[in-house]
């Protein structure tokens, strides 16, 4: 799967021209993100972890793309962040341990690329966590004869 940068990269164009295709309806979408997101008795860190954990339970590749930069921009923590991958884990199932761990690797790429360091201050039971989940991708791979770049890709 190539990187989450290169989604939203991907997304540019045509985001572009829709946008100007329909001017009107992307400025009330615009507003409407905007106050949405806007620090209020919610920080603007958790709203944008959530809209990522949501993300996951819609399956959406782009919007986790967006969301985890934009959490990763805002401040979100990795605590912050994988525990409410776990509420997504709890509310969607199976689907979610699919797109869980790539919203988690998208948080991470866009949380290196503003820090440096993307595993600074994890807690390590988070980081047991994401191994054991590596682990088990890992095993499945094996069991079906696939290696990792053969994983079926996003809908």
């Amino acid at each position: 799967m190539a990187g989450h940068a290169d989604t939203l990269q991907d997304l540019r164009q045509p985001t572009r021209s829709l946008r100007h295709a329909i001017p009107a309806t992307w400025a009330g979408f615009t507003s409407l993100h905007d106050a949405a997101m806007a620090d209020g008795d919610v920080p603007t860190r958790i709203k944008e972890a959530t809209a990522l954990a949501i993300s996951v339970v819609k399956r959406c590749d782009g919007c986790i793309a967006y969301h985890a930069k934009a959490a990763a921009r805002a401040g979100a923590t990795p605590g912050e962040v994988a525990e409410l991958l776990g509420v997504a884990l709890l509310m969607d199932g199976g689907t979610a341990s699919v797109y869980a761990p790539r919203a988690w690797e998208a948080y991470n790429e866009f949380r290196a690329s503003t820090t440096g360091d993307s595993w600074r201050d994890v807690p390590p039971a988070v980081v047991e966590v994401a191994r054991d989940l590596d682990d088990r991708r890992d095993l499945a791979d094996e069991a079906s004869g696939r290696n990792g770049d053969q994983r079926p890709a996003a809908r």
